[in-house]
């Protein structure tokens, strides 16, 4: 497959379409023109993965490049623990588990076992709380669903129009560019 989608898009995705769209846009400006807090925040705990910092083990995979040719998605892994199977995607602050969460892992998680991992466990770990929330791993109905959300990613047109959330709307980064 020649097209991959960043496996991180799947929440954005989810979030809301044009975030995606917004997103690319603002990409080449500094992250201070469109970052509030919480996502510069975010950055700053992620760069301890990014440098391969969480520890110095070597049963732990860190921030290392993951692929899915079945679904056509690549990426990157928080935490890969090989010796317990366990997958952690790590989260400034948890709130409650959304689907944008749950599909990331997946995706993570289905990446590894194509490059021959075996996970036994998903997780999101709260850095504010220091709480790790257990994921079940997908059941068939899951893995339809996701693989459903990859094709509407690659079909999606934005002039063909959805249904926003006033909800998540009003949350946006991106809302005073948005009509």
């Amino acid at each position: 497959m020649e097209d991959y989608i960043q496996i991180s898009k799947l929440n954005d995705f989810i979030f809301c379409p044009k975030s995606i769209y917004f997103h690319g846009v603002f990409e080449s400006f500094s992250e201070k023109t469109y970052h509030d807090t919480p996502q510069t925040v975010g950055k700053i705990k992620h760069e301890i993965i990014e440098k391969g910092e969480y520890s110095s083990l070597k049963r732990y995979l860190q921030a290392i490049d993951v692929y899915s040719e079945k679904y056509g998605l690549c990426g990157k892994i928080d935490i890969f623990d090989v010796e317990t199977g366990f997958l952690i995607e790590r989260k400034y602050r948890v709130k409650e588990i959304y689907d944008g969460y749950r599909y990331q892992l997946y995706a993570q998680a289905f990446a590894l076992e194509e490059m021959g991992h075996k996970v036994r466990g998903l997780y999101i770990h709260s850095l504010i709380d220091n709480k790790r929330h257990p994921i079940a791993m997908p059941d068939k109905n899951e893995k339809k669903k996701f693989a459903e959300l990859v094709f509407q990613m690659r079909n999606f047109q934005v002039d063909i129009g959805f249904i926003q959330n006033e909800k998540k709307c009003a949350m946006c980064i991106y809302k005073p560019l948005c009509h």
